[in-house]
């Protein structure tokens, strides 16, 4: 009987459960952040009388969730061909623009109170992602820098055999 009681339950699923050191980084916050404010924000536009603009923070939400699994599961440093800060760069600075200005216009153009939370909680993600740009935009500032000074070396000797060349 105390055999029965020794075993081990099954493993939990894995897979389902948050990472707890991407939850610690900053940038698990942010991107949990983003995806809990586009939520949010697609919520109040579905409830307002502003549903065109629905559609972005749908896709700000997907994207901001997709990638947050994606650093979860690693999937940034098996996929070596894409430059994942160079397309969160992107996704950020896009994000931002978008959310800051689908707010200025629900929050001038619509009178209900759905659009005008829609908008503060926009400028809010405005916000996040200029934050989460802006530290993207300082580790691709450092991958550069790194890449710059390795090739110097290399165009400085193709510059010195073409000008031996033309002498």
């Amino acid at each position: 009987m105390e055999e029965q009681g020794a075993a081990e339950p099954p493993p939990a699923p894995r897979p389902l459960l948050l990472p707890a050191e991407l939850l610690r980084s900053r940038k698990g916050r942010l991107l949990l952040a983003e995806s809990v404010l586009s939520f949010i924000i697609f919520i109040c536009y579905i409830a307002s009388q502003a549903t065109s603009f629905m559609m972005a923070p749908l896709l700000e939400f997907l994207l901001a969730l997709f990638l947050f699994f994606a650093y979860a599961s690693k999937l940034n440093e098996k996929f070596k061909g894409l430059y994942w800060p160079l397309m969160d760069f992107l996704r950020c600075v896009s994000a931002a623009i978008i959310y800051f200005a689908i707010s200025i216009a629900a929050v001038s153009k619509y009178n209900d109170g759905a659009s005008k939370a829609a908008g503060v909680f926009g400028f809010i993600a405005t916000i996040v992602y200029a934050i989460d740009f802006y530290i993207t935009f300082n580790d691709l500032v450092t991958f550069l820098k790194q890449g710059s000074s390795d090739s110097p070396e290399g165009h400085k000797s193709e510059d010195e055999d073409s000008n031996s060349d033309s002498d």
